[in-house]
């Protein structure tokens, strides 16, 4: 399933945006997601200027730890300060349209036992994922980045 081929990867899925919420706020869109395979539900708060969305868009959405394809921590500099320099190193940012940096703050247990929901904050931009155990194991309590990307 791992396209972008990185150590610091929790997770890779292809969504298909099923419904638009309504907005509470100016440039937030909350978009309502099915995996290609419709194991995995995600709802997503996105800047709708910087990342428009619209029904039956496809996106390409991952979670990982750091930018860096090997894994490494992120140093003192903002990964967008890396991209302004014009650093040789490629990071996972290059190959995405929408990053954001937070964290993923709570789990809840669903009754049948077989699904886990996650929870994530991006300074107050939400995102939640609900699906199989199996699917979603990699993922933990833990600073992380989005990276999404129409199809």
């Amino acid at each position: 399933m791992s396209n972008i081929a990185s150590d610091a990867q929790l997770f890779e899925d292809h969504f298909r945006v099923e419904r638009l919420g309504n907005a509470k706020y100016d440039r937030v869109d909350r978009i309502y997601c099915q995996s290609e395979d419709k194991s995995i539900s995600m709802t997503l708060d996105i800047n709708n200027e910087l990342f428009p969305c619209k029904l039956d868009d496809e996106l390409h959405v991952a979670l990982a730890t750091s930018l860096h394809y090997d894994g490494s921590k992120d140093d003192e500099r903002g990964w967008r300060d890396v991209a302004k320099a014009g650093a040789s190193d490629a990071t996972l940012a290059d190959i995405f349209d929408y990053v954001c940096y937070g964290k993923i703050y709570k789990f809840e247990d669903a009754e049948d036992g077989k699904t886990i929901k996650a929870y994530i904050s991006f300074g107050g931009l939400l995102m939640s994922l609900e699906g199989p155990y199996k699917k979603l194991t990699p993922l933990r309590v833990d600073y992380v980045y989005l990276l999404a990307r129409k199809r």
